[in-house]
C-alpha cells in the first residue's frame, strides 16, 4: 500500500515523530495515532452509565412486557410556622 502525504504540516509532524526516537517507522507513527481514541476509553460500567435512563429502559429486556412504571411525587412535609 502507497500512502501519499499532500499536506507539508502532516509529513513535518511524522518525521518529528520518528525524530524523536519513540516511534522507529512511520507505520509505528501511523498505527499510534489510529489507535489513540479521541475521547478517554471508559471501562465498560462507566460507559453504560453514559446512556440516558429513557435509552436504558427502551434496551432493557423488559420492554414491551406491559410492565408500568410510575413515579411516586415526593411532596414536602408541611411545615406550621
Amino acid at each position: 500500500m502507497t500512502i501519499e502525504i499532500h499536506q507539508p504540516e502532516l509529513e513535518a509532524l511524522i518525521q518529528h515523530r520518528m525524530a524523536s526516537g519513540k516511534f522507529p517507522t512511520i507505520e509505528d507513527a501511523l498505527l499510534d495515532a489510529l489507535r489513540s481514541p479521541s475521547e478517554p476509553q471508559l471501562e465498560p460500567a462507566q460507559q453504560a452509565s453514559k446512556i440516558s435512563f429513557t435509552q436504558f429502559m427502551m434496551e432493557s429486556p423488559l420492554w414491551g412486557s406491559g410492565l408500568e412504571i410510575e413515579r411516586v411525587k415526593d411532596y414536602p412535609e408541611p411545615i406550621d410556622l
